[in-house]
């Protein structure tokens, strides 16, 4: 979940459960058969509408085929620090020595529920050194492991700014001597390209409907008070799209926050699992994660962009050799870079992730928290649901169906979600600890953030949503829903 605080990252496995778009209630699932696992002599269960699988031995447990590009260098190390780390970190936070509740930082010792933020004692990283956060979501001392990626990032800007400065003093104080002039241009087109960027609110609204407070002032008021509960602030905007997932970014020089929330995630929720994720979102700002911080961010993304310009090309004559071999010592260094600021970041942006979760327990209630998980391992099969209605809803026959395919959209997902039995999300975690950082190695996998939630600590929701005030926030969305089914099944 570049820059964002999303969740998209925790659905790594979700396209193994595609979720059926028949309109079946999943009543044949579970149904007991005569079959026999061909691997251990157990009897199998048959899926119905979802992979046959063997309980006993993990037969077909994972069947999907996954054609997957070769990871680059710095994909390589990722996976590996992730997977060094990945267990390490989960139980340090389960034995209260990386930060986790029993350590201070995510627990609010004797609030009283639907109180707002309370103070934070450190947490402890590996190193020793305690990192506190203010209420106002800003980290108040960070770690050896942060300071120096700040420092580092820095200096990846340093480098951006002398490219624009002598960039200006080559065009100004050499002009009209031979090439410099010219090669002055070139460093400010560089500078240019790697500046730190800010984005728009237009832009952060792609295909997506922007609400304002006046436009659902039950919502913004539901915002405020889990942003509240988990000690930080609440959002500016919110983007509505068909996505199914959800993130809270910034936008501006300012950097104004803006929540980006998907339907196709939303509405598979119940409502305290909506509480859960809204917590889980801002819980990344009140945990002050270094990767989300603009000086950081911008660093990742120039790095990227040098990476892509130094890139080298296919050598099909002896200048694409030349050049090659030029930018190769620029192009090792760059990797360099960003190895060392993976390194520097990537346990800390893994930590964020499990006090995110953390934060969405205490918003919405540890049960919450886990049937949040749960839901992003369909997430994926959501999407693919929603595909599947926007093309049966293009290419019907005019007589087939006269009634607005946009109608019932959302309840129509709702109630293929509901239908994913319980042996359906077993598979899907086992399928997400065999694939463990394969996939999205910036998140822990999202079977080892349902074990610490489950297993840890059980914490009651400070925020419980009754059913009138769901009513209200639904409502509010009720425009937004509309339109974009219609979006959606239009293509």
């Amino acid at each position: 979940m570049t820059g964002t605080a999303g969740v998209a990252g925790a659905a790594e496995v979700a396209g193994a459960g595609e979720i059926s778009g028949t309109g079946e209630t999943g009543g044949v699932a579970g149904q007991a058969t005569g079959r026999i696992c061909p691997d251990c002599g157990a009897r199998v269960t048959d899926g119905g509408r979802y992979v046959t699988w063997c309980t006993a031995c993990d037969w077909n447990v994972d069947p999907e085929t996954r054609d997957e590009e070769t990871p680059g260098r710095v994909e390589r190390l990722r996976r590996r620090l992730a997977r060094r780390d990945g267990e390490r970190l989960l139980a340090e936070l389960m034995e209260g020595t990386g930060g986790g509740e029993r350590s201070g930082v995510v627990e609010h010792a004797g609030a009283a529920e639907g109180t707002g933020a309370a103070d934070r004692a450190g947490s402890v990283d590996r190193a020793g050194s305690a990192e506190r956060t203010e209420p106002s979501g800003r980290p108040a001392r960070r770690g050896v492991a942060g300071r120096m990626a700040l420092g580092l990032a820095v200096l990846v800007h340093g480098v951006t700014l002398a490219l624009l400065l002598g960039g200006l003093w080559l065009v100004v104080a050499c002009w009209g001597r031979g090439f410099l002039p010219a090669l002055g241009g070139v460093a400010i087109a560089l500078a240019v390209l790697l500046r730190p960027r800010f984005r728009s609110l237009r832009k952060a609204a792609e295909d997506g409907l922007v609400l304002r407070r006046p436009d659902a002032p039950r919502l913004f008021a539901l915002l405020d008070e889990i942003a509240e509960s988990v000690g930080t602030t609440g959002v500016v905007a919110v983007v509505v799209d068909a996505d199914a997932n959800a993130s809270v970014s910034t936008y501006g020089v300012r950097q104004r926050r803006v929540l980006r929330l998907g339907l196709g995630l939303w509405e598979i929720l119940s409502p305290q699992e909506r509480v859960a994720l809204l917590g889980h979102e801002f819980g990344h700002y009140a945990q002050g994660d270094t990767r989300r911080t603009l000086l950081v961010g911008n660093a990742f993304r120039s790095l990227d962009t040098w990476r892509y310009t130094l890139a080298p090309t296919p050598a099909e004559n002896l200048m694409d050799t030349f050049v090659n071999l030029v930018t190769a010592p620029p192009r090792l260094l760059v990797d360099g870079l960003l190895v060392v600021l993976e390194h520097l970041t990537l346990r800390d942006a893994q930590r964020a992730e499990y006090l995110a979760d953390s934060a969405a327990a205490r918003a919405a209630g540890t049960e919450a928290a886990a049937g949040l998980m749960d839901r992003l391992l369909i997430s994926d099969g959501v999407a693919g649901e929603l595909r599947r209605e926007s093309v049966a809803a293009r290419t019907r026959l005019g007589g087939a169906r006269r009634e607005d395919p946009a109608e019932g959209l959302w309840e129509r997902l709702a109630a293929h979600a509901a239908a994913v039995p319980e042996r359906e999300y077993d598979r899907l975690r086992r399928v997400a600890e065999r694939r463990g950082h394969q996939v999205d190695a910036t998140h822990p996998p999202t079977h080892l953030r349902h074990r610490r939630l489950t297993r840890g600590e059980q914490v009651a929701a400070r925020i419980v949503l009754a059913p009138a005030r769901t009513a209200e926030v639904e409502a509010e969305l009720d425009g937004a829903r509309r339109s974009i089914a219609r979006e959606l099944v239009r293509g």
